[in-house]
């Protein structure tokens, strides 16, 4: 091939190819972009341009025509966003207003969500469906910045990059570079994966990011038709979806305070990363079973595993070990808010009662009935909300000595563990049937060796450990219980980090 050739591209090499009709509504469609994307900077509207031609040659170079590329690769699906000036901002809910000031180095409170397909990623087109799925999620496309009282997100219409994973996960978002988001877009294989700085929102509204982010991709890659879930991704977003639901619904109730003692911890050295993922793909049925012969609920079941697991990989023989619980508000209070609207309850346990699995799901499931009550996540409402009006006249500069001193929770010390479970994921059939499995992973921790999050997708259920020492104890004593107690199951782990 010439020198010259090469200078003009593929792309430009392909529209050659074109007759003279197609090559009309190629740029019928590359005038449609520029309209649509009239408020982006140069050099992002460029990068869009690039996304198009990109998808269209993938689509040539698998057989595909023209048109169906067009159909697909259709301008419109970026709606009027980046049409439009970026004017928005957004204050930060009760809990999000948090984790700006908590930042420490090597620590910020990120947590992933993931899908793995049954074939490998197309990049191209996983690029255009972020390009589509960003309008949805307005308060997405913002960057973090400073007030004078508080951080708050403010719009930045630009091109949101997909990348290919190299890094490991969950490693802080660079936020303080200049127009950065709080959330990244990577891929690795057949797997795609948002990962997110929690002010953005918790996994509730995380995971309706990824799932019409998977919708759009699945759509492009397999020319897939309207549904219902296309009228979700393509909807406009409602109003409801960026509220402090902690301010809309905090009553008028005693806090409950979120002091709580110093639990005992896992041995072993701790890192200041993950040094390794590990996935327990559990068949569902089995599961269940398994929780249903000790009359507890899966969670109940899997948290009296834990304990005996956390009480395997310490030598402290007394005091008390603590499970952080987080719990979704939404299941108490029907608000539409992608933002943070969670709650916690701590189940604790007096290492010398943590022995047979029969006496301690009785004693969590107890636990539980009893701590996650409407009533006892009012109170712990009333106690964020109360902490934030308390804060809310100190300048941000004087604010993250305040707030770690007067807010016990910010330190992880009054837990041993956590498990977050988001429940079962559902998609509609026709994508439903490209996705094998989903998993869910926390990268936060300062003093815990170890954090937990369990997800469910068809009959798979994905136990998923971050574990933040070199020390293999937890998860071995998790795999031993498992298998004796005949739950099936697939373990799976990353390269080890160091």
């Amino acid at each position: 091939m010439s020198r010259k050739k090469k200078k003009q591209g593929d792309f430009n090499l392909y529209l050659q190819t074109l007759n003279e009709q197609d090559a009309k509504e190629v740029k019928r469609l590359f005038t449609e972009i520029d309209q649509r994307c009239c408020h982006l900077p140069k050099k992002d509207r460029a990068l869009m341009y690039k996304d198009f031609e990109n998808a269209i040659l993938w689509y040539k170079d698998n057989n595909l025509s023209l048109e169906t590329a067009l159909k697909y690769a259709s301008a419109k699906n970026l709606g009027g966003f980046f049409s439009r000036p970026s004017l928005l901002w957004f204050a930060l809910d009760d809990a999000a207003k948090i984790y700006p000031i908590a930042l420490k180095s090597n620590f910020m409170a990120t947590f992933r969500l993931s899908a793995y397909l049954k074939d490998d990623v197309v990049p191209q087109l996983l690029q255009l469906a972020l390009n589509f799925t960003v309008k949805r999620f307005p308060h997405f496309a913002t960057t973090l910045k400073k007030g004078f009282f508080w951080h708050y997100l403010n719009a930045r219409k630009r091109h949101y990059s997909v990348s290919i994973e190299d890094r490991v996960p969950c490693t802080p978002i660079r936020i303080a570079a200049s127009g950065a988001p709080a959330f990244r877009v990577v891929y690795y294989k057949n797997r795609i994966s948002v990962e997110f700085f929690h002010v953005l929102c918790d996994g509730y509204g995380g995971m309706q990011f990824l799932k019409s982010l998977l919708v759009n991709y699945l759509r492009l890659r397999y020319q897939l038709e309207d549904d219902n879930a296309w009228d979700y991704v393509n909807q406009s977003p409602v109003a409801g979806e960026s509220e402090n639901a902690f301010e809309k619904y905090r009553k008028r109730v005693s806090a409950s305070g979120f002091l709580d003692k110093i639990a005992v911890q896992m041995n072993g050295k701790p890192v200041n990363h993950p040094y390794r993922l590990i996935h327990f793909k559990m068949d569902m049925n089995s599961l269940k079973e398994a929780a249903h012969r000790y009359n507890s609920t899966v969670t109940a079941y899997l948290l009296a595993i834990m304990f005996i697991a956390q009480k395997g990989a310490t030598d402290v023989q007394s005091g008390e070990m603590a499970i952080q619980v987080p719990l979704n508000m939404r299941k108490f209070y029907p608000s539409p808010t992608l933002n943070n609207f969670s709650m916690y309850m701590m189940v604790r346990e007096n290492i010398d009662n943590i022995t047979s699995l029969e006496s301690l799901t009785e004693d969590i499931t107890k636990q539980m009935k009893e701590k996650g009550t409407a009533e006892n996540m009012d109170r712990m409402v009333a106690s964020a909300s109360r902490f934030v009006h308390m804060l809310r006249f100190i300048p941000l500069s004087l604010k993250t000595a305040v707030a770690r001193q007067v807010y016990g929770f910010l330190g992880d010390k009054v837990f041993s563990n956590t498990l977050s479970n988001l429940g079962p994921v559902e998609l509609e059939p026709q994508y439903a049937k490209y996705v094998e499995s989903m998993d869910f992973i926390l990268g936060t921790g300062i003093t815990n060796r170890a954090c937990c999050s369990l997800v469910s997708f068809g009959n798979t259920a994905t136990f998923s450990i971050t574990q933040y020492t070199t020390d293999p104890s937890f998860a071995s004593e998790m795999e031993k219980i498992l298998t004796k107690e005949k739950v099936e199951f697939v373990k799976e782990g990353s390269p080890i980090w160091k």
